[in-house]
């Protein structure tokens, strides 16, 4: 009688072997990181900061340390907003660790437990709805509705929101005064005056259905600076959702699709005004790197895309803009969004963009450049954490005593809005764009009414 083999199971890979080792090297140990890390800044503790993060990552990639709940409540715990890398003097890549290491973490746990990460909020929200502009707009119509009527706020009144789960609660939380939506963006835009290049717009998905305004503002910002400006009908979400949870294919599935939707050929830059969305169309060749690392062809391919990608503020400034002439007469203060000042090094354009704005007067804001809780979904994912981070901000700006704030990232605006009224100071957040967009019509008066 045969005997049958006794059954097999698959070991669970070895995390952080996509990881080039020599990443993990780069770092010294000098805690430099730390006075920049909000996670550490909050919390004191050393495995919430970079320098720690990076030593459990490479522990766990030795097979010294066990991959515990612990360990990855501390890596869950990261922003990701690359602020280490601007502090560190070693040139640490942290986001080329953290980032696939995630994949594979998440790669692990689907392995472990069967199901996907993140359960119905992952599915249904997060990968579901936020990556579709489209559907985000069905789905905010109702709310659209409520406002218009003022019946908003009528639900919390009658304590029906306490029924929603945790993560819906901070989703309504979050949610902005929606403004009246323009008329859709057309194919092409003309130049104004002699064209000094031709561009195409990135829309983006959360950003169009809460913020199309803001798209219309950069493209009229662009025509008043003699950009003609198309605007592809096959554009996708940036994937950055699904990367900076973990799941590189899809990212990597959109990434292909916008590498197709735009004609690098004939135009100069492909242009984005969401700093997250920036960060991670620049970052394209590294995803594929990450992804599928034996694919070269696909990297490179996605690495031409990612070099013609500019945000908005950073093109203006090479472009050489034309000055506006409409007064704007507010007091202001800039928030550094963590993806614009850390991942793309875009600092003093905007800056420098909004002093050309006639009687606007920008006024410095203390740690401008530390993560206001934002973080893409983390403020949904790590409420406890995003909370903390959003008064620290909140606090900061209101010692301005700004009458508005600028942003340049939908997420940090739609943070900071919600942190503003739950401190009793509805401050209006603004792009730097509109301001300018209003400045080129003729100043304030041509301007909605804001706040």
């Amino acid at each position: 009688m045969t005997q049958s083999a006794p059954p097999t199971t698959n070991p669970l890979p070895q995390l952080g072997q996509t990881i080039d080792y020599e990443k993990f090297l780069d770092c010294v140990h000098c805690g430099l990181c730390t006075a920049a890390c909000p996670t550490y800044l909050e919390t004191g503790d050393e495995n919430n900061s970079p320098r720690g993060r990076i030593y459990l990552m490479r522990a766990v990639t030795d097979g010294r340390l066990e991959l515990s709940p612990a360990v990855e409540k501390h890596l869950d715990l990261c922003l990701d907003c690359r602020s280490c890398e601007t502090a560190c003097p070693s040139g640490v890549q942290y986001g080329r660790l953290i980032e696939p290491f995630r994949i594979e973490l998440q790669q692990r746990r689907m392995q472990q437990t069967g199901q996907p990460v993140g359960g119905w909020f992952q599915k249904w929200i997060l990968y579901g709805l936020f990556p579709y502009a489209s559907r985000l707009r069905w789905a905010l119509a109702p709310m659209r509705m409520m406002q218009a009527l003022g019946l908003d706020t009528l639900p919390e009144r009658m304590g029906l929101l306490k029924l929603l789960p945790e993560k819906l609660r901070r989703m309504q939380r979050l949610l902005p005064k929606l403004k009246p939506r323009e008329k859709a963006l057309p194919a092409r835009l003309p130049a104004i005056g002699p064209q000094r290049a031709r561009v195409a717009l990135f829309t983006g998905c959360v950003a169009d259905a809460m913020f199309h305004h803001v798209n219309w503002a950069t493209a009229r910002v662009l025509q008043a600076n003699g950009c003609e400006v198309i605007i592809p009908r096959t554009q996708d979400c940036c994937g950055a959702i699904h990367y900076h949870s973990g799941a590189g294919e899809p990212a990597l599935e959109r990434a292909q699709r916008n590498a197709k939707a735009f004609p690098l050929a004939d135009i100069d830059a492909v242009i984005v005004n969401v700093a997250g969305c920036g960060s991670m169309l620049k970052d394209y060749g590294h995803v594929a790197h990450e992804t599928r690392p034996k694919d070269a062809a696909l990297a490179d391919q996605l690495g031409q895309f990612a070099g013609k990608v500019k945000d908005v503020a950073e093109f203006l400034a090479a472009l050489g803009p034309i000055k506006p002439t409409g007064p704007v007469p507010l007091t202001a203060t800039y928030h550094d969004a963590c993806h614009l000042a850390h991942a793309q090094r875009v600092r003093e354009q905007p800056r420098e963009l909004l002093a050309m704005i006639p009687e606007l007067k920008l006024v410095p804001l203390a740690e401008s450049d530390i993560c206001c809780g934002a973080a893409g979904s983390y403020n949904l994912t790590e409420g406890e954490m995003a909370d903390r981070l959003g008064r620290r901000k909140i606090e900061n700006i209101l010692d301005t005593k700004a009458d508005v704030v600028i942003s340049g990232n939908a997420g940090c605006t739609l943070q900071m809005l919600a942190q503003l009224r739950d401190a009793g100071h509805p401050l209006p957040v603004l792009h730097p764009m509109e301001l300018l967009d209003w400045s080129y019509r003729g100043g304030l008066n041509e301007a909605p009414r804001i706040v």
